[in-house]
């Protein structure tokens, strides 16, 4: 590859800037094409510029051009509103002064519009293929009959032409394959203009304006859904039952009975409620004693039914699972939930342009394969869900559950590496639609960048250093808080940029502008910086919603119903980004109590509450110092006449050791036990201990 140095001389002022497209001809073929623009060293600005444009040499490329061997050039000038447009074509030699090629500036052609612009291309074009000028109906003051003179006596072989046309093409892909070094210092070029936007932000299914809040959680928990969860926990206990009879006594088995889609949505509102009511043990939700009782638990189920409903609990037929041919073999007991649910959120709504992709780890630790450990995060110890948002709401699209190396990627990825996987796969259906993705270091990187603008997709975010394609210039510089360092590849741009930490950046849609920033005095801040913050703030509120209210903090020890509360909430959130997003004005945990309210009130049956059983043991503490009177127990719907063990007389035991059973009509309505009324009324009220 030789090179050679073209000087170029202004067409304006020096002021003013130009784009300059040439081309080197040699031998009636166009050889080389490169693209330059205002700056220093490759632009036409503060008088004469330089610079360097490389030729190929057809035979011996060690040969120096001869002294007066001819090459055509086109320069095309881009200049500001109040100048016009010209076309310069020109042949120039070799000159003897240090290898320095000097355009000629006399042979000028104004062009008024585009139309005449194209025509002229074409005119000369034409003129390198063989066609007489005689042929093209434009007008021209060019002597293009010296140009073909000049070209003509040299041929070339079609099999030479198309190596010199290959090796052309690599030496164009290599160049825009180069970082180069953005002038900070300078006025920047305007920043890459974004994809066109082809989709459109909507809701995809109806919504009866006139229907209670329900209405958007029964959207993804619906029928179908809970029909299916109904049916499996079913076969799993009669199953389980059957298998193991001998182990359980009789009683067990006849206390379990088939459940019912209404039933296992009161389970459902009661799981969610724990997330609002939180106790460090699951059976004190049932507790009676005063100081953390909760009377609601047991009138909407007993505690022995809940517990049984929660271990029969199951999502897929074990029967039928063969780890062959299973799309996911570590996630079958709770695939066919994670794959509806999935499905769900992707038909229900469309999102808009900015999306997001952000990772969550569950606490988890029990034994598990695939389980992660991450030493940095609160909860070091969990299974990772990856999460493609909408970057405005935070409604999860879709979501995937890394499974180590068996985790379901789209086989058309399967090259690239685990975060690009994780990313193209999410992001398949939202592809060559013009969205933007916002990530973290995680998952950016110069060749993912790539493949992105490929498919018509923006993207931007933090970046580690050692990613690879990175600038090797980008890190050899310390810089200075504040100051900032760019490069650019084509549509990619990468910056460096020291804040308290260095802050590194890839983006598709941002250049290296700085913004005033009005926080405790003025700042400078990277603009791709405060919109990175805006778009993956969003997605952390998310997280912080779901820790506040966290269903699965305590639901066992098997992974797979670990996993099912999690869609739980997540599907609970997007219900209410649907419900905001539709004119809703409540807050998340408002709605949250409100759906729970109406859950019970629709699916809740009489026969679900918990029988009567024995006064708890543990006393009211305020029975000692304040004033009590015994009552006559009020009839109920069943019973005239009711009545309640006593409370002191339980604690006693018999001459053989078991508990004494008193039943008495009267009760103290404060503590709300049921006493006699002598002497028990008084013992109870005034001995701490009886």
């Amino acid at each position: 590859m030789e090179v050679l140095e073209i000087k170029v001389e202004p067409l304006f002022d020096e002021e003013q800037s130009a784009l300059v497209n040439i081309k080197q001809l040699k031998n009636e073929e166009e050889t080389f094409t490169s693209t330059t623009t205002a700056g220093e060293a490759v632009s036409l600005e503060e008088g004469s510029s330089h610079f360097i444009v490389g030729k190929e040499q057809e035979n011996n490329p060690d040969q120096v051009l001869g002294e007066n061997e001819n090459i055509f050039v086109r320069v095309k000038t881009e200049q500001p509103d109040d100048l016009q447009q010209d076309d310069i074509t020109s042949q120039f030699s070799e000159s003897d002064d240090d290898n320095v090629l000097d355009i000629a500036k006399h042979d000028i052609t104004s062009v008024t519009n585009e139309n005449e612009f194209q025509k002229e291309l074409q005119h000369t074009d034409s003129m390198l293929e063989g066609t007489s000028v005689a042929e093209m109906d434009v007008e021209s003051d060019i002597d293009w009959d010296e140009i073909e003179n000049n070209f003509s006596g040299s041929e070339t072989t079609v099999s030479e032409q198309s190596s010199l046309d290959s090796d052309n093409n690599d030496a164009d892909l290599l160049q825009s394959r180069v970082w180069c070094k953005v002038d900070t210092t300078r006025q920047l070029s305007p920043s890459p203009s974004r994809f066109q936007f082809c989709g459109a932000s909507s809701l995809n299914i109806n919504i009866d304006p006139n229907g209670d809040i329900l209405q958007f959680f029964n959207i993804f928990f619906d029928d179908v859904l809970v029909d299916m969860i109904t049916t499996e926990t079913n076969r799993y206990a009669a199953q389980c039952l059957q298998a193991h009879q001998s182990k359980f006594c009789q009683s067990h088995c006849s206390q379990w009975h088939h459940t019912t889609s209404n039933e296992m949505r009161t389970f459902l509102a009661i799981i969610i409620l724990q997330g609002i009511v939180c106790k460090p043990e699951q059976q004190l939700f049932w507790s009676k004693n005063p100081l953390i009782t909760t009377p609601f638990f047991p009138k909407i189920m007993s505690y022995r039914r809940f517990v049984m409903l929660k271990q029969y609990l199951h999502f897929s037929d074990s029967g039928t699972y063969d780890p062959e041919n299973h799309p996911s073999p570590k996630l079958n007991k709770i695939w066919p939930v994670f794959e509806y649910l999935n499905e769900k959120f992707k038909k229900v709504y469309t999102p808009d342009r900015d999306i997001t992709i952000n990772d969550s780890l569950m606490l988890f630790k029990e034994r598990l394969g695939w389980m992660q450990y991450i030493l940095l995060e609160r909860i070091r110890f969990g299974f990772k869900t990856f999460m493609l948002c909408e970057s405005k709401s935070g409604y999860i699209w879709s979501s995937l559950i890394y499974t180590g190396k068996a985790a379901v990627v789209d086989e058309d990825y399967k090259e690239l590496p685990i975060s690009s996987q994780i990313v193209m796969s999410l992001l398949k259906p939202l592809l060559n639609k013009g969205y933007c993705l916002t990530t973290d270091s995680f998952y950016t990187c110069p060749q993912l960048a790539d493949i992105l603008i490929s498919h018509t997709t923006d993207t931007y975010g933090t970046v580690k250093l050692v990613r690879k394609e990175m600038p090797p210039n980008l890190k050899m510089k310390k810089l200075k808080k504040g100051e900032i360092m760019a490069y650019q590849r084509g549509k990619v741009t990468v910056m460096h940029w020291k804040d308290k930490k260095d802050v590194i950046l890839l983006s598709t849609v941002h250049n290296a502008e700085m913004v005033d920033v009005e926080k405790r005095g003025e700042l400078k801040k990277p603009k791709v910086v405060i919109d990175y913050n805006d778009s993956m703030g969003v997605v952390d509120k998310v997280d912080q919603h779901l820790s506040h209210y966290s269903i699965p903090r305590m639901q066992g020890k098997k992974y797979y119903k670990k996993v099912f509360f999690h869609l739980l909430e997540q599907a609970f959130w997007n219900s209410y980004v649907l419900y905001s997003k539709t004119g809703g004005q409540r807050k998340h945990l408002e709605y949250r109590i409100v759906v729970i309210e109406k859950m019970i009130e629709k699916y809740h049956l009489p026969q679900f509450s918990s029988k009567g059983v024995r006064p708890g043991t543990t006393p009211n503490p305020l029975r000692l110092t304040e004033r009590h009177f015994p009552d006559i127990i009020p009839a109920t719907e069943k019973k005239t006449n009711p009545t309640r063990q006593c409370a002191v007389c339980s604690t006693q035991r018999d001459s053989k050791g078991k508990r004494v059973r008193r039943e008495s009509r009267y009760y103290c309505p404060d503590c709300d036990v049921g006493l006699c009324v002598a002497p028990c009324f008084r013992v109870y009220h005034t001995k701490a201990d009886f």
